[in-house]
């Protein structure tokens, strides 16, 4: 009598090594197997506005979008070209004033001032951090965190762009829909833009700007057009994020310069995981909500939020999404021996 033997084998097998990208040449199991997350990823978020139970956390889930555009161009700058910035609420405050003063003194839609301030935003944000392209780690750190608050209170002190009291009446999105997936798609859309961008030639040379910028330089290639280009593409996704926040909010000011849009997605790479770009995108879906649920305790709010932070640092320090790419990889099914 024959009796079938069987045994482990992990799902990964093989695929990982022919390459993800060769799609077309996969079986349909294999296919699956790669696309898998993506797919839960994108019906997830496209599936949110209609899960949460009030109009409240549906608001809610928009600025979740905001502050993950900001934590995916900190991951990007940081783990891709080796640039930390802090500059997060430079990038918000400059597409959202932009986005505010064409729309309430020269009248054009949202359509239309979104798009603009995202490109001329970005355009701005590189120009203030060009010379501080040759800094490196916490130096460059340091002067991009500079940045929004040098410009708030020039805002207060001159009482220009509103002074304290900022811009008010402006317009808001068609309805609640549109802003729901409007802020979702932008955020699926520079996630994947974003990733397939690493990988293209241009990615190589931004990781070997960061891992050897002499090799770079010896190769005949400007390391400073390198930054540049990928400081445009970061400042691009957060000046995205502040032309949609004063939309949604119909309101332009200070606030928008504050630290929080500084610190927080800094906080979320920590905990969704650096390197993966929907690792940040995670961590976002998870600090901010948090966040608005602490929002009844006040200022000890501070307290729980560092405990979640120091808890995460210690026992997961790689992030989530790096223990959870690992633990999928790892899964076995049984196979015929």
């Amino acid at each position: 009598m024959n009796i079938e033997q069987r045994r482990k084998e992990r799902l990964d097998r093989g695929i990982k090594v022919r390459t993800d990208g060769l799609y077309a040449l996969m079986s349909w199991r294999e296919l699956s197997y790669l696309t898998l997350p993506r797919l839960v990823l994108i019906v997830g978020m496209l599936t949110l506005p209609f899960i949460m139970p009030s109009m409240y956390w549906q608001r809610v889930i928009s600025i979740v979008c905001i502050y993950a555009l900001l934590a995916m161009s900190f991951d990007f700058l940081a783990h891709f070209v080796g640039l930390v910035s802090l500059g997060g609420a430079l990038f918000i405050g400059v597409g959202g004033y932009l986005a505010a003063i064409m729309n309430t003194y020269f009248g054009m839609p949202p359509l239309l001032t979104i798009p603009i301030a995202t490109v001329v935003g970005a355009g701005i944000c590189t120009l203030f951090l060009l010379p501080c392209l040759p800094l490196r780690g916490v130096y460059f750190a340091i002067v991009s965190l500079m940045y929004p608050l040098a410009l708030a209170r020039v805002i207060e002190a001159l009482d220009i762009l509103g002074g304290t009291d900022g811009i008010m009446g402006i317009e808001s999105f068609g309805n609640r829909w549109v802003e729901q997936y409007f802020v979702i798609l932008m955020v699926l859309l520079f996630l994947f833009g974003a990733r397939r961008l690493v990988n293209l030639d241009i990615g190589l040379v931004f990781r070997a700007v960061k891992d050897n910028d002499q090799a770079v330089r010896a190769s005949g290639m400007s390391i400073t057009f390198y930054k540049a280009v990928a400081v445009f593409i970061a400042s691009a996704m957060g000046c995205m994020g502040g032309a949609s926040l004063v939309h949604i909010y119909m309101w332009s000011g200070i606030s928008l310069l504050a630290l929080d849009f500084s610190i927080l997605p800094i906080a979320a790479t920590v905990i969704g995981g650096a390197g993966t770009l929907v690792g940040p995108v995670l961590g976002c879906l998870i600090l901010v909500p948090i966040s608005e649920l602490l929002r009844a305790f006040g200022t000890l709010r501070i307290v729980f939020y560092s405990l979640i932070l120091v808890a995460f640092i210690v026992f997961r320090s790689e992030g989530i999404m790096v223990y959870g790419q690992r633990k999928y990889h790892q899964f076995e099914r049984w196979v015929k021996i």
